[in-house]
């Protein structure tokens, strides 16, 4: 395996640098790595061009950006989602009535993003595996946290028609009156609109400023559910993700 120098210099700045009180100069950071000193200045000038340093003129030093900063607190809270909600996730898969995998999502933009999954011997494959995307109006558990927000907040996260989710959803009148009918359930669904074969239920959690922190769903296969089980799988999931507003400390 390649031992890419460069890439394990740059990740020894970044820790050096975490270390600090405040900016540090090229010729120190050079000194405390053991760099030659003009390897150090140009490792420093890629990593400032690429958004992860900034630079300090008058002191001459440099010091993280915003964006390491922000990288650092999205993927601490990913993981605090994560484990508060995996045993949610577990529970919810031993106890749904048909064979199904659990998601927790995240709104990611315009799109959810997984980031946990429960699942069990009988549960069925599904393509919403940790780390995929897809567009938050397709799915369950976007849809389940687009209507946990206010319809101007859902033009402003879509703002064009044209992405929204198809034959079903096709008009701005649709997805508003889809969106209306899941508050007034308490969770969302998909009837086989990612995947023919497959339905979808989720609901939303809140944060302790009540925005929608995630989404927690159910996924299985259309075949095992009798028309009547669309109701106790959502309110399921709602349970799940009260729950799991009252672990972020949400209302």
């Amino acid at each position: 395996m390649a031992r890419m120098p460069a890439a394990r210099s740059a990740l020894r700045v970044l820790s050096l640098l975490a270390e600090q009180a405040g900016p540090v100069r090229a010729a120190t950071i050079a000194r405390e790595l053991g760099l030659p000193r003009s390897s150090a200045y140009q490792l420093l000038q890629v990593m400032r061009d690429e958004g992860f340093l900034v630079h300090y003129p008058e002191l001459g030093a440099w010091g993280p950006s915003a964006r390491v900063q922000q990288i650092g607190s999205r993927v601490a809270a990913a993981t605090r989602l994560e484990r508060l909600a995996q045993p949610l996730l577990d529970r919810l898969v031993r106890t749904a009535p048909v064979p199904s995998t659990s998601h927790l999502a995240v709104l990611a933009g315009s799109d959810v993003a997984y980031a946990g999954r429960g699942a069990g011997p009988r549960s069925p494959a599904t393509v919403s595996r940790v780390g995929v995307r897809l567009p938050a109006v397709r799915t369950a558990t976007g849809r389940a946290m687009l209507a946990a927000l206010g319809d101007d907040q859902v033009r402003a996260l879509i703002p064009h028609d044209r992405d929204l989710a198809g034959e079903r959803l096709a008009t701005r009148a649709a997805l508003t009156a889809m969106l209306a009918s899941a508050r007034r359930r308490g969770w969302a669904m998909e009837d086989g609109e990612v995947d023919a074969a497959y339905g979808s239920v989720a609901a939303a959690a809140r944060d302790a400023a009540g925005l929608p922190a995630a989404s927690i769903g159910l996924t299985f296969r259309l075949v095992d559910l009798e028309p009547d089980g669309w109701a106790p799988l959502g309110a399921q999931c709602a349970a799940a993700a009260a729950e799991l507003t009252r672990r972020l400390g949400g209302g």
